[in-house]
């Protein structure tokens, strides 16, 4: 996910309120499959719902709740009619935002059970039905962190991962974007449409949705099998299809570099999305202004070009290696943003990763001084827009590139190849990731991760040199002046000669408060600089 400014590396923005209750994980049952059959209206905003739900039980049970936003006194919100189990009709209490099933007797462990649950309503979130901006009706999903339970019943947590269908009946006008592969789209008179859209491969909540708009559309490309489409409002159809041109080649390097790609397609979409770019599952929503039209047209491509990468990493991490908890997301939106400056690396060149590296310092800088938090949250904010900061975005991005100056190019590489399979589909923690990139490297990286990712903070460091001409050596003195506990990292310090070329560059450790280093060097240098290759995450201030 990026924001609206992604393109200039701002967070996120929020266009309205997100729906902030945590629900804990319901860990008796295990969601499998969920088809959803959907009819979307042109005049009213109600939607009407059928949701079959494929539930595992893990222990015996006589009742067990689900997801689902109740209908309120502003009209707002699900109504429930009807629910059966193994098609059978059973009692239910819908308060809350929680739909309470209960059974007539107790489901044993062990046993899959099918739910349909019947419902309708005007959705409070999730689903935003609204007119795009030449006017035109949209219906879009756009259910991160937790708001799918606007509209569907489900367990709204990124932990439960389950293969979807959505089945949705609409005006014929509208064109239906979903999850995976388009299994139907038939003309059912009565001047409706129906379209059919099926996952198998199991997904979060949180990137389970649908798109229904005046939609142009356009395969930009195949990789290795894979379609890849633009979705685009038919007013601004050619550029568009330029805007999102770099799409497959994106793709094409994450295959290539992280690991196979986990689904059947990818969809680029113009949407209404409040976030500058929403993952979602093989179909992409980027806020409609990432579609640049008049003067502003001429190379929006490149523009947008570091959010379409953001996106479609996250279909490696945050969709298919998906965090366990929200406490965690820095799995997501720390290797989506480093992952697009690995992108940019190969792309482009060193150069440009620097320079976005270096950006990405002074955010998270900044924010540290207004918010003195560790990546991982021990505990979670009441608002859950609150993880998403420069700490699990910049620093987490930031953490990734010290730990591949750390382990070195080949077991950085290994690692994030070998976590991604090991995870692909499934969950994983900090813990977990920290497990696989210490056998990649051989290496205990209890230090590195105790210090980046659950304490706060960062190196801040005030130094000078001086140079002694008769012994031919330079002085550094550095001295860690940040309040928290102080660090133990690796630091470069570049030697400049007097035509202000690096001609040397010098590696040490900085492991207490006060660092003092002689370095051996023929002739005075013009110019001492710490961190030359843009390797740690730090603050400096030359005190000659």
């Amino acid at each position: 996910m990026k924001n609206l400014a992604a393109t200039i590396g701002i967070l996120i923005l929020v266009t309205g309120s997100i729906y902030s209750k945590d629900y804990p994980k319901n860990e008796n049952i295990d969601i499998k499959k969920y088809v959803f059959e959907l009819t979307l209206h042109d005049s009213i905003d109600v939607i009407k719902g059928k949701a079959t739900i494929t539930i595992l039980f893990k222990k015996s049970l006589n009742e067990f709740e689900l997801d689902l936003v109740n209908k309120d006194g502003s009209g707002s919100g699900m109504e429930v009619t009807e629910i059966t189990a193994d098609n059978k009709p059973v009692k239910f209490l819908h308060q809350n935002d929680r739909l309470k099933i209960i059974l007539p007797a107790a489901i044993p462990a062990a046993t899959l059970s099918e739910i349909n649950i019947t419902y309708s309503g005007v959705p409070r979130d999730g689903l935003i039905i609204s007119k795009n901006k030449y006017g035109d009706r949209t219906f879009f999903g756009d259910n991160w962190p937790d708001r799918a339970h606007h509209w569907l019943p489900t367990i709204d947590h990124p932990s439960d991962k389950a293969a979807v269908d959505f089945i949705v009946t609409a005006p014929p006008k509208y064109e239906v974007i979903g999850n995976g592969i388009k299994l139907e789209e038939s003309y059912l008179g009565n001047r409706l449409k129906l379209t059919h859209w099926h996952e198998e491969t199991e997904l979060a909540t949180k990137v389970m949705v649908i798109g229904a708009a005046r939609f142009a559309v356009r395969q930009t490309g195949v990789v290795s099998g894979f379609e890849v489409t633009s979705w685009v409002y038919p007013q601004n159809r050619e550029e568009g299809f330029d805007s999102y041109k770099y799409a497959p080649k994106i793709l094409d390097f994450f295959h290539t570099h992280i690991g196979p790609y986990s689904y059947k397609k990818l969809a680029n979409v113009q949407s209404k999305t409040r976030y500058g770019g929403m993952e979602n599952a093989s179909n992409i929503f980027y806020f409609e202004n990432s579609v640049a039209t008049g003067a502003e047209a001429a190379g929006n491509a490149s523009k947008i070009e570091p959010l379409v990468a953001h996106e479609i990493a996250h279909q490696w991490f945050g969709n298919s290696a998906s965090e366990t908890d929200w406490h965690h997301v820095w799995l997501s939106e720390g290797f989506a943003t480093y992952l697009t400056h690995l992108y940019f690396e190969f792309t482009y060149g060193r150069d440009r990763m620097t320079k976005d590296l270096r950006d990405d310092r002074k955010k998270v800088i900044d924010f540290y001084q207004k918010k003195k938090l560790p990546i991982v949250f021990s505990a979670l904010p009441d608002d859950l827009i609150e993880i998403l900061s420069a700490n699990s975005y910049q620093k987490g991005s930031w953490v990734l590139h010290m730990l591949r100056s750390e382990v070195g190019d080949d077991a950085f590489w290994q690692g994030l190849q070998d976590y991604y399979r090991h995870y692909q589909n499934s969950n994983a923690s900090t813990e977990d990731f920290k497990t696989i990139m210490e056998e990649a490297s051989g290496k205990d990286l209890d230090l590195f991760f105790n210090q980046w990712l659950y304490k706060p903070g960062h190196p801040v460091l005030e130094w000078s040199w001086t140079y002694d001409a008769k012994a031919q050596v330079i002085a550094v003195s550095i001295n860690q002046t940040q309040p928290n506990d102080i660090f133990n990292v690796p630091l470069e310090i570049g030697i400049y000669d007097e035509s202000h070329l690096l001609t040397k560059v010098e590696l040490v450790r900085l492991d207490k408060k006060s660092n003092k280093f002689s370095l051996k060097i023929a002739q005075k240098p013009s110019k001492i600089e710490l961190d030359p290759n843009t390797n740690l995450l730090y603050e400096g201030k030359l005190k000659n």
